[in-house]
């Protein structure tokens, strides 16, 4: 009866009703539209490709650096020359062209270069950790809405079902009222009820077409477009975490925490950003190689002669920079390595903590809820039974309204508890996996 109430209430919804076109689609067909359209994953994908970028360029920073330089400019004015001795001043325009080729290569650096590039290689594995994270936070996110809305949908259906079923028992009423088996007063008590599960069933209605706004707008949807999540199974085993121990869960968590991994990899790579920093201490050697060449229209020689076999200049040697006094720049870069070392390593010890409290209070929210799901199918049992019961009395006239009335609505009250109590054990499973830190593994709707 529920299933076709739903099929009923998609048809009666749709778009005649909404005004909106509907887009059927599966949560990993949610994830992948959310994970496209999420500003923050997207820039940090964006982020990502510049710590990639940095990770090569700290490596290439270990081979020669090459650059070539032209120059084009006229004089026109006093020209100096130097001829047998003498210097003539002449007054005349002069073109020159100069060409060189600069190379220089590291040779000791206080091992900056290679710190820096085993740095750049702990900041990248860090940002794809912390990506990897982001895509759990979407996925996270987009299922919780993804579940609410499923959740609406069940709770508008039972809504839908007793206002139906309470408007027959409405005619019912009327036709006892006819024959004389009812009075009036339960006529008219029945009519403010029909009234009033109106009320709730809009109410509901609202709550549902709210929570698709807000699905539709996490997925970035087109103005006029909703999403139609499909179904989900929820009869699935939620004993795994029930063998295992609080401790062993959170070990668990360390093992595949992305955020924890991440917060690790930049405690690494910000000691060696300080070790780096302090090589700056340290004498700098380095080896250069200088071609340089030009022409000049004073020389009537031609172009190629003049840059190639007359001009051409070769200097090659080494150069040794040591440091005596740079107004404490080395030092105050030391020191500000250093504090972001030590704060990195005070994030880490934290999100330890966090990661712990985490496992903990979601473990324990989903024992709660699987004894909620137990104690509402109870519950729901039970009403079913009493309304069953109930209903057959007042058919009789052995019992009141007063006493159908409560029956109907402890019956709504545990249908809604437990399809309630089923999809937040469903979520816990994922709260479960989320804090752990398996939900892009495990997260199957």
């Amino acid at each position: 009866m529920k299933n076709l109430m739903i099929a009923f209430v998609l048809c009666v919804l749709g778009v005649p009703v909404w005004g909106q076109d509907t887009l059927p689609l599966t949560f990993t067909e949610a994830v992948s539209i959310g994970l496209e359209q999420n500003l923050e994953y997207k820039t940090r994908k964006n982020q990502q490709e510049v710590l990639s970028m940095s990770r090569i360029n700290a490596r290439l920073r270990h081979l020669p650096s090459v650059n070539i330089n032209s120059n084009f400019n006229r004089q026109v004015g006093q020209q100096f020359q130097q001829v047998e001795g003498q210097l003539i001043v002449t007054n005349q325009i002069n073109d020159i062209i100069s060409s060189g080729l600069n190379a220089r290569i590291p040779i000791f650096y206080g091992f900056q270069r290679l710190n820096e590039t085993k740095a750049a290689g702990f900041l990248e594995e860090a940002g794809e950790n912390a990506l990897a994270r982001a895509k759990e936070e979407v996925s996270f996110t987009i299922a919780q809405q993804y579940l609410q809305v499923l959740l609406d949908e069940q709770l508008y259906a039972i809504a839908m079902e007793n206002l139906e079923n309470q408007k027959n028992q409405l005619e019912q009423i009327e036709g006892f009222v006819e024959v004389g088996l009812r009075t009036l007063s339960d006529q008219y008590n029945q009519q403010s009820e029909v009234a009033r599960l109106e009320t709730v069933a809009l109410n509901a209605k609202i709550q549902w077409e709210t929570d698709l706004w807000a699905l539709a707008e996490t997925l970035q949807l087109e103005p006029n477009s909703l999403p139609l999540p499909a179904p989900v199974v929820l009869d699935q085993n939620h004993s795994e975490w029930l063998e295992m121990g609080i401790q062993e869960i959170y070990d668990l968590a360390i093992q595949h925490r992305r955020d924890l991994k991440e917060q690790e990899l930049l405690a690494q790579g910000n000691q060696r950003l300080l070790a780096a920093a302090k090589g700056s201490l340290y004498p700098q050697l380095s080896a250069f190689f200088n071609y340089n060449t030009f022409f000049t229209s004073l020389d009537e020689r031609t172009i190629s002669d003049q840059l190639l076999m007359v001009y051409p200049q070769r200097i090659f040697g080494f150069s040794l920079s040591i440091p005596v006094f740079n107004n404490f720049n080395n030092k105050t870069a030391i020191t500000r390595a250093r504090v972001e070392m030590m704060n990195q390593k005070l994030e880490k010890t934290a999100m330890e903590r966090k990661i712990f409290q985490e496992v903990k209070l979601a473990l324990e929210n989903f024992k709660a809820a699987i004894q909620t799901k137990t104690s509402t199918e109870l519950q729901l049992k039970a009403a079913q039974e009493a309304q069953k019961a109930i209903s057959e009395r007042f058919s009789l006239g052995v019992s009141n309204f007063v006493d159908l009335a409560q029956a109907n609505e402890q019956l709504v009250t545990a249908q809604a508890d437990h399809i309630q109590a089923a999809y937040t054990l469903f979520f816990q499973k994922i709260i479960m996996n989320y804090a752990i830190g398996l939900l892009a593994e495990d997260l199957q709707l």
